[in-house]
């Protein structure tokens, strides 16, 4: 039986309600990791079962670094104006803003790399592979361009302020805490050099 203040410990890292704290430590024996685990896995279920909702409201967002010299903006769009007017809503559009400005991400997610885009890394990464042996080659080589896209991609990066959390999870959890489907449809990086 999970305790009061295992519950609000709980509650004050990830957001979500205090009825699912307390069925996620219960099934976890007590155990916080394993009820954050727990707790990720339920906000994937629920994104995914929010995707195909329309998006009709948001918020654009921008985080300037380096006395002016790096800017990260990006548009975070929602269901309703309810969710869009939300204090935390802002809050978590103005952090993927500022990770966008640290990381750096060349893309959304996955299904906006080029093809064009795969085979350069392709061809760099081949290269780099050429001495292993051939069985371990392709393996060697997937690996490689999974990385690359980890490091380029803004949903498979690690979320700077948390990198346990992905951003990818990082919304997953806002989908599950504002019961409504979270995007970030547009993102910008800007910078002096």
């Amino acid at each position: 039986m999970a305790t009061t203040e295992e519950i609000k410990m709980l509650r004050d890292e990830t957001g979500v309600s205090i009825m699912q704290c307390k069925k996620a430590l219960d099934e976890a024996g007590g155990d916080i990791e394993k009820a954050k685990v727990l707790l990720r896995k339920q906000s994937a279920i629920a994104a995914s079962k929010k995707a195909d909702r329309t998006l009709g409201a948001g918020v654009a967002a921008a985080y300037t670094h380096a006395g002016g010299a790096v800017v990260g903006t990006i548009v975070l769009a929602c269901e309703t104006d309810f969710v869009s007017k939300n204090e935390e809503f802002s809050r978590l559009a103005y952090d993927i803003a500022m990770h966008v400005a640290a990381m750096a991400p060349q893309f959304i997610n996955k299904d906006q790399v080029k093809d064009e885009d795969v085979r350069a890394a392709r061809a760099v990464f081949e290269s780099e592979v050429a001495n292993i042996p051939e069985g371990k080659r392709e393996v060697a080589l997937q690996g490689k361009l999974d990385s690359y896209l980890k490091d380029k991609v803004l949903l498979e990066q690690a979320f700077v302020k948390n990198p346990d959390m992905t951003i990818k999870e990082l919304i997953e959890t806002a989908v599950q805490k504002f019961g409504e489907k979270i995007e970030v449809v547009r993102m910008e990086r800007l910078s002096v050099k």
